[in-house]
């Protein structure tokens, strides 16, 4: 087991059919804040350092390589005969390498970098060949026991239905997440049967192989609960997405956000906001939005992808922003739409302002300059400039062909 912490590979179960999400689309291709279940999966495997990572895919799986490309090797499972079998397909890319191999599902989404790099360290340090992330479930039906000894080391794993009724008391669950060694888990996989009420090849089974030959095993109980979630159907999407929104809103007001109503404020994954920043109710941020300090934003705010709102800006309601700079001091207040735009500081745009940034064939830009004021219902059809300290009237369609000379100083 030597160098093993050099070499981490995950191995991603995505071959199920999950049709109780009752769908065309595979279940590991839903989406939660815009982001593919299989995607957040393989984005995990890559913040925890893998070396090389597989997904065994199945049923739809042309939707699922549709998704993760060429981030990802793989094996396929045509037959769905368990999670040892799914192994088996993947042994190919384990046989011969040494290090860990990290066992991760398509469908459970919210696990915690530092909870994998935790259970990678604890199988590292402690020289386990065998980690299992478990978690204290007070009602615990559906999940696998964990069965301990008398001196608390794992004898093996229990799926319910073949559970007795005292091992059905037991609170203690499987996640379904591992940490195992590659090479003994490549040579206790053909040791698995299928002699148990599914009929089918258990990846639990490994644990008890290994303990039967001598080798540690262990396990890590997982602190939040939360991280282990899966989904099968639309209500548990819609679980994830409301444990996910309370898990973002939570670490932006620990750093100093405002968030007046954590229920109705959505902010993507990869938002970063400043100190001070006050979010109003019914306010929407996505992917790749950073907002400065003291600001305002909403409420009924839709901050979408790729903007940048610096210090002490104003985003009021009813406002949409798409691809946009909004520089320092501005205030976009309310009933306004600003795409493909740059903003420059202390600039006021009035209400019912849009700039119209598609002509029908391409997305064009619109450049605001500094110290400007755009009255209320101004059309910008881009492209446009309107230069440094411009003035333009109420309800005045503004083209491309307009000379700033011209309107600098309409009223």
């Amino acid at each position: 087991m030597e160098n093993e912490e050099e070499n981490i590979i995950t191995l991603i179960m995505a071959a199920g059919k999950g049709t109780r999400m009752k769908s065309k689309k595979s279940k590991l291709v839903q989406k939660i804040y815009g982001k593919e279940l299989v995607l957040r999966v393989a984005q995990l495997a890559e913040k925890i350092g893998s070396s090389e990572i597989i997904a065994v895919v199945g049923y739809l799986r042309e939707q699922v390589e549709a998704v993760l490309e060429d981030r990802v090797k793989y094996a396929y499972q045509d037959e769905l005969l368990g999670t040892g079998h799914a192994v088996m397909q993947a042994e190919r890319y384990l046989k011969g390498k040494k290090g860990k191999v990290v066992i991760l599902y398509g469908d459970v989404p919210l696990i915690r970098p530092d909870t994998l790099k935790n259970l990678i360290n604890k199988s590292v340090t402690g020289k386990e060949y065998a980690t299992v992330l478990t978690a204290i479930y007070e009602n615990p039906t559906g999940y696998g026991r964990i069965i301990r000894d008398e001196g608390g080391n794992i004898k093996e794993i229990v799926e319910e239905k073949d559970a007795s009724p005292e091992q059905k008391q037991i609170k203690e669950i499987n996640s379904g997440i591992y940490c195992f060694d590659i090479e003994a888990l490549v040579d206790a996989i053909h040791k698995i049967t299928p002699n148990n009420a599914q009929g089918e090849y258990y990846l639990t089974d490994v644990i008890k192989i290994m303990n039967d030959q001598g080798l540690k095993t262990g396990a890590m109980i997982v602190e939040d609960n939360t991280e282990i979630l899966g989904v099968n159907d639309r209500s548990q999407l819609e679980l994830l997405t409301r444990v996910l929104r309370n898990r973002i809103n939570n670490l932006h007001m620990r750093n100093g956000v405002t968030i007046e109503d954590v229920n109705t404020t959505y902010i993507y994954d990869d938002v970063i906001i400043g100190m001070d920043t006050v979010i109003h109710p019914n306010t929407t941020i996505k992917d790749d939005v950073v907002i400065g300090e003291n600001c305002e934003i909403g409420p009924n705010a839709y901050i979408r992808e790729s903007c940048r709102i610096a210090d002490n800006v104003k985003i009021g309601n009813f406002v949409e922003l798409k691809k946009t700079t909004v520089d320092s001091g501005t205030k976009v207040p309310h009933f306004i739409y600003l795409g493909d735009c740059e903003v420059g500081k202390n600039t006021n745009i009035g209400c019912g302002t849009i700039t119209c940034n598609y002509d029908g064939i391409n997305k064009n830009k619109t450049l605001i300059g500094d110290n400007c004021f755009i009255g209320s219902n101004v059309n910008l059809v881009a492209p446009v400039k309107v230069g440094n300290n411009s003035k333009i009237a109420a309800r005045f369609n503004y083209y491309r062909r307009c000379s700033r000379k011209q309107f600098r100083n309409c009223s």
